[in-house]
């Protein structure tokens, strides 16, 4: 899919919902990944980074192991029905039902500010399948239906890029890699890629924080390693529909 037309299907897609100024900086997301690069040279890694696990290959979603938004919303609205209710009895006033907490559409934490870090937090982590390209100074992780990660290895340190649109870091946790791109208004997206022991699942870990709402939302996405040329399913979990799958032949 062309970078553009994601970026535009995107954009709308956005703007489509009532979400906090914060959030709609996300548009600063696609333009930073479509766009953004690296100037910096390379310097050779030092040795304890050559212990740096090795992503390359192909993967695909296994959505059996994967977080479900919808199932995730639906244990945030409970605990937030349940911390409102103990905050209504502690001050003697009526409780509110679950409906009523998810109504609200006023003040820190409003039905359209969560929903909306919910929506974002799904629609990035939703590519089918990844293509990870790997050697000793960099990484490539090629995302369907998404623009890219890229990362440059340097020494016992993150990799930073600035942009117009806000701060990109990258680099070795351990033996997790970690993607952060923080943008302005107290927007933040974090992507922590695991393998497996056995080196044939990805766990992709991402967390978005937004200064509207108090407390992160993360999902976890795993990935199965397969050979290019297999034939399965190919499936998309949607808030509306759940999880929807398709037969395809690669």
């Amino acid at each position: 899919m062309p970078w553009v037309t994601l970026c535009v299907d995107m954009f709308r897609f956005l703007i489509s919902f009532p979400i906090a100024v914060a959030l709609f900086v996300m548009l600063a997301l696609l333009i930073a990944g479509c766009a953004s690069t690296s100037v910096e040279k390379k310097r050779p890694l030092q040795r304890e980074n050559l212990k740096a696990v090795n992503f390359s290959g192909s993967w695909e979603m296994d959505y059996s192991l994967s977080d479900s938004a919808q199932e995730k919303l639906d244990v945030l609205a409970r605990d937030l029905t349940r911390q409102a209710q103990r905050r209504a009895q502690s001050e003697g006033r009526r409780r509110p039902s679950g409906g009523e907490v998810m109504r609200n559409s006023a003040g820190p934490n409003s039905s359209s500010s969560v929903l909306g870090l919910v929506r974002i937090t799904d629609l990035i982590t939703q590519s089918p399948l990844l293509e990870i390209d790997q050697d000793r100074y960099k990484i490539s992780v090629e995302r369907e239906e998404d623009f890219s990660w890229t990362c440059e290895f340097y020494p016992g340190e993150m990799h930073m890029v600035e942009t117009p649109f806000g701060t990109e870091l990258c680099g070795w946790n351990g033996h997790q890699l970690v993607f952060e791109l923080r943008l302005p208004e107290g927007l933040s997206i974090q992507h922590i890629i695991t393998m497996g022991a056995a080196g044939q699942k990805l766990l992709v870990a991402t967390t978005v924080v937004s200064s509207q709402v108090s407390f992160p939302f993360s999902l976890n996405r795993v990935y199965n390693r397969f050979e290019r040329g297999e034939s399965g399913f190919e499936c998309q979990e949607t808030l509306t529909r759940g999880r929807v799958c398709t037969t395809k032949s690669r």
